[in-house]
């Protein structure tokens, strides 16, 4: 028992030297190859913490192997724009003062749903209120609001890429039929339809594919039907 007190001890001291010398990063501002270092780290250091057969002396290389990796990864990533885009990607503008960029979005594997989560944790609850939306390479979304757009309300997701959000429409109070009947209004294929938000005020934001979007009152549409 005092084996493993002991070994624990030795490599969660040479754990913590090893941190301190990676830097001071909080999770979120990882970039992906410190995330995948750090985890490998953890994983390396519980093997042998717990199993007495493994020469200690193979936790603590092990460990200080993947310092040495990590200090290589970071020296790359300064030697040039082109190493660093390589190693850590680079940042992507996901809107723009035309809307939604469908490309990039589907290049980082983004969806709305997640574009919009994003963007509520920016404080920002609605997609005109932002002017652009950039996310960085290491997943956190940075927001450049519209200070012109006051928007009381949250937008409700309708419509992503082409197929209706059926379990929004409740939220809100639409229906299948309603969103068809706009569609034949204003001359639009379903699939054409890039994204489509509406908040409580009925004020809709609608942007079909690599076009500018636009805003209306779609309360208003449906009046005058």
């Amino acid at each position: 028992m005092a084996i493993v007190f002991i070994r624990a001890v030795i490599l969660l001291v040479t754990l913590l030297v090893v941190m301190r010398f990676m830097g001071k990063r909080q999770i979120g501002e990882m970039e992906p190859f410190e995330f995948i270092i750090t985890l490998v780290i953890a994983e390396l250091i519980c093997v042998p913490m717990s199993d007495v057969s493994i020469p200690l002396v193979y936790g603590v290389v092990s460990v200080l192997a993947a310092f040495i990796l990590h200090q290589a990864f970071t020296m790359l990533e300064r030697s040039g724009r082109f190493m660093r885009k390589v190693i850590s990607g680079s940042p992507s503008i996901v809107i723009n003062p035309d809307g939604v960029n469908e490309n990039e979005l589907k290049k980082n594997n983004i969806s709305l749903d997640d574009l919009m989560e994003s963007l509520r944790g920016c404080g920002v609850f609605s997609l005109r209120s932002a002017l652009y939306a950039i996310f960085e390479s290491n997943g956190k979304l940075s927001v450049l609001k519209n200070e012109n757009v006051s928007c009381n309300d949250i937008d409700v997701l309708i419509v992503s890429d082409g197929k209706i959000i059926e379990n929004n429409l409740e939220t809100a109070s639409l229906s299948k039929e309603k969103i068809t009947a706009l569609l034949d209004k204003k001359a639009v294929d379903l699939k054409d339809v890039a994204v489509m938000t509406v908040n409580g005020n009925g004020e809709t934001y609608f942007q079909k594919k690599q076009e500018k979007y636009e805003i209306f009152n779609l309360k208003g549409i449906m009046e005058n039907d």
